[in-house]
């Protein structure tokens, strides 16, 4: 009879499965919440940045609010507000749209806590345009759209992208919120930080954790890299 072989021992910086599909699970769900909040944080910096109206002081204070709070407090209510039994939560399923305790109410939950970042980054650009040069295009017949669009949107541009890696980075690493409001559930709300602290709460998790942290600084230094280097190419075509 010939003897099993005993099997080795994956490599340090393999994944098993399991950390492949939180990683996979990460990346989807910060994507998701980057994207969706780009037009309402672009919106949103737009109207704090250039126009003054009643209210404006309470609608900063609330954008701002979950980088306040602790982030368990911001999951708490967001299950208020979309869970099954809470104030929307029955109103959408009617509809198809669940949140609760689905990898959609983890996007949900990153999109509210990389908001504020998003919109900050955004704002400060924006303030930071020369308004001489959007008054020149509206002279010279240019719709406030089209000034936007031709003038602002573009100087603007390397504040959007930073914004919106900031706000990719901190759903990356977003672990309160999300586990208070969809749960812990592999495959379906277990994303890197919460992989992470599964790992570190059972034996010999140790090496799966590490893995995953390395990934994790890994995937955010890339992101950073990413955001300059997209700044600088627009800075030289404004340039040019």
């Amino acid at each position: 009879m010939v003897r099993d072989r005993p099997r080795r021992k994956p490599p340090a910086l393999f994944l098993t499965p399991d950390e492949w599909s939180a990683l996979r699970l990460s990346l989807l769900v910060a994507g998701v919440a980057t994207l969706a909040s780009l037009l309402p944080g672009l919106t949103v910096a737009y109207l704090l940045a250039r126009r003054e109206f009643r209210g404006r002081a309470l609608l900063d204070g609330l954008v701002h609010l979950p980088l306040i709070l602790p982030p368990v407090v911001t999951g708490y209510l967001l299950l208020l507000a979309f869970g099954r039994r809470g104030w929307l939560g029955p109103a959408l399923a009617e509809i198809g749209i669940v949140f609760s305790f689905r990898w959609t109410g983890a996007a949900l939950a990153c999109a509210v806590m990389g908001f504020p970042l998003m919109v900050r980054a955004m704002r400060l650009s924006l303030e930071a345009v020369d308004r001489k040069l959007e008054q020149a295009a509206g002279t010279l017949g240019a719709s406030p759209v089209a000034v936007f669009l031709v003038v602002t949107l573009p100087l603007s541009l390397p504040g959007i992208l930073a914004g919106a890696v900031l706000a990719f980075a901190k759903a990356m690493g977003e672990f309160g919120a999300t586990i208070t409001f969809v749960s812990n559930i592999p495959g379906e709300t277990q994303t890197l930080p919460s992989a992470i602290y599964t790992l570190t709460q059972v034996p010999g998790g140790e090496a799966g954790a590490l893995r995953l942290t390395l990934v994790s600084v890994a995937l955010s230094m890339a992101a950073l890299l990413a955001s300059e280097w997209l700044a600088r190419r627009a800075r030289r075509r404004l340039g040019a």
